[in-house]
């Protein structure tokens, strides 16, 4: 019980940040939503911004696997980069592909499957094309 308290904990604590993120592109404060989401990535998820932003899909699917992120975590990472698609055709690329392992990762070893998350892999099918 005390577990799932503070994983709750986390994933709400993630969402207000992810709110706030939101928020601030909202404002047209780009900057300050660019280095919130920066921090976000490295701080919350571990995840260097150099992979994240690297082309190499292979050096982020060791990551993910190595990370060993709480199923949750991930799900709450995988919002964090859907609502980084569409910023430009540059940035799409690179988060498209990274945020399509995700869905396959929580699947695959999770066994966790959305409705939501299905319909936002066709969405991305749109990217990766």
């Amino acid at each position: 019980m005390f577990r799932k308290d503070l994983i709750t904990a986390e994933i709400q604590r993630l969402a207000e940040v992810l709110a706030r993120l939101m928020g601030l592109k909202l404002e047209g404060k780009l900057k300050d939503a660019q280095v919130l989401f920066n921090q976000s990535m490295e701080n919350n998820f571990t995840l260097p911004i150099s992979i994240l932003e690297g082309d190499d899909l292979a050096a982020f699917e060791n990551w993910l696997q190595e990370s060993n992120l709480p199923p949750e975590k991930l799900d709450s990472l995988s919002e964090f980069l859907y609502y980084e698609l569409g910023v430009s055709e540059e940035r799409n690329k690179i988060i498209a592909p990274k945020l399509n392992l995700i869905y396959q990762y929580l699947s695959d070893k999770h066994k966790i499957v959305h409705l939501v998350n299905l319909h936002r892999q066709k969405i991305i099918q749109q990217y990766l094309s």
